[in-house]
């Protein structure tokens, strides 16, 4: 797995790069609409569950890339509801959101135990899922939050997710370097 993991470390790179973009512009325009704010939500899901199932693919041997491929899967998925109901209201989307992040943040945690005897800086794949997981439960418990606590929670989770991945990324691609 840490062979395909690094060949393929662009990839975690690129999904924590689209990730800190997110959380810029969710920063930049605060003010967004909730259509605007489905609509960016959605393409985030769908490219982030997309970028999942390339890097699960790529890992063709053994029964560990079933983790990557369903994260993506439910990436996507939320992405395609996303879309499908364009005119979801705040809370629904909230819920949304919620799930993905909890169900993301479940599988980047596994993930990580599974990689923690293959690769030095699992701990920023652990703490990527934990603060899915975190912001998950935060909109459970607090689906009425106005509309711009929401846009910087989001916006600061996806910057901080996404400095995760990047390093994670480069971590992986150090890694063979000096292997």
């Amino acid at each position: 797995m840490l062979a395909t993991l690094a060949r393929y470390w662009w990839l975690l790179a690129l999904r924590g790069a689209i990730a800190i973009l997110f959380g810029i512009l969710a920063f930049v325009w605060p003010g967004l609409t909730v259509e605007v704010l489905v609509l960016l939500f959605g393409a985030y899901a769908l490219i982030d569950g997309i970028g999942a199932i390339v890097t699960g693919i790529a890992h063709s041997q053994g029964g560990e890339r079933w983790w990557m491929l369903l994260e993506g899967v439910a990436g996507i998925a939320f992405g395609v509801l996303t879309f499908l109901w364009p005119g979801i209201t705040a809370v629904i989307l909230l819920v949304f959101i919620a799930v993905w992040a909890i169900m993301t943040g479940i599988f980047e945690i596994l993930a990580a135990i599974r990689l923690r005897q293959e690769i030095e800086g699992e701990w920023a794949l652990a703490i990527s899922g934990v603060l899915s997981v975190i912001l998950g439960i935060f909109m459970f418990l607090r689906p009425g939050a106005g509309a711009l606590a929401v846009v910087w929670v989001i916006g600061s989770y996806a910057i901080l997710f996404g400095a995760m991945l990047i390093y994670l990324g480069f971590s992986l691609r150090n890694s063979t370097k000096t292997a």
